[in-house]
């Protein structure tokens, strides 16, 4: 009889001792900031408690309750930093609360955020690419031009009528000018900043036909 106790007792002892092996890892989404203005970059970091070869899914939801679409995070750490790539455009998300939801092996944690509009002057993203292709004599001044016009709100930067695509070869932009296009790639100067310059060429015809 006493064997028999001391051996349920060393099985409870021992059942105690041992980790659940089927716990569902916990997790967790930390918020760099919680307000966002147009042009920065949403930043954030998911917490595990253990790595399990799964990636995170995640959905990004406005107030409207409308859900991007499914995007994997591979997580390979206990932390894993979260950079968005691309900065918040108005074209795209229009100010308001968002909510960050992630599932991870069977977890759920959803975060949230406030994007609004401070009057942040922002160039869109597509412009970085011409901008690139520009300053490498891969695309002509007027072709820069005609990218400014299309891809950038009239409100930041306002191209002459008298500029269009039948004098777009005729525009000459002085090589100096690269090297604020160069500045703004490098992050060296702001969007403001940038198109301000860009503006003070163009009325002062510095850029012109």
């Amino acid at each position: 009889m006493k064997i028999k106790q001391g051996i349920l007792i060393a099985l409870i002892v021992f059942s105690i001792s041992l980790p659940s092996v089927y716990a569902t890892p916990t997790l967790e989404i930390l918020m760099e900031k919680t307000t966002y203005n147009y042009c920065e970059k949403l930043f954030y970091t998911i917490k595990v408690s253990e790595v399990t070869g799964d990636s995170a899914i995640l959905h990004i939801t406005d107030q409207a309750g409308k859900k991007s679409s499914s995007i994997p995070i591979p997580i390979a750490n206990l932390e894993n930093p979260i950079p968005s790539v691309m900065p918040f455009e108005a074209e795209i998300f229009p100010p308001g609360k968002y909510f960050i939801d992630v599932e991870y092996a069977g977890a759920k944690d959803t975060a949230e955020f406030d994007l609004i509009d401070s009057g942040n002057v922002c160039i869109s993203t597509v412009m970085k690419q011409f901008a690139f292709s520009w300053i490498n004599s891969q695309i002509s001044d007027g072709f820069f031009i005609d990218a400014i016009n299309k891809f950038v709100d009239k409100d930041i930067i306002k191209i002459p009528d008298k500029i269009n695509e039948k004098n777009l070869e005729d525009i000459h932009i002085p090589t100096w000018v690269k090297n604020i296009a160069a500045w703004w790639l490098d992050d060296k100067i702001s969007d403001g900043e940038t198109a301000k310059a860009i503006q003070y060429l163009i009325d002062k015809e510095i850029i012109a036909i």
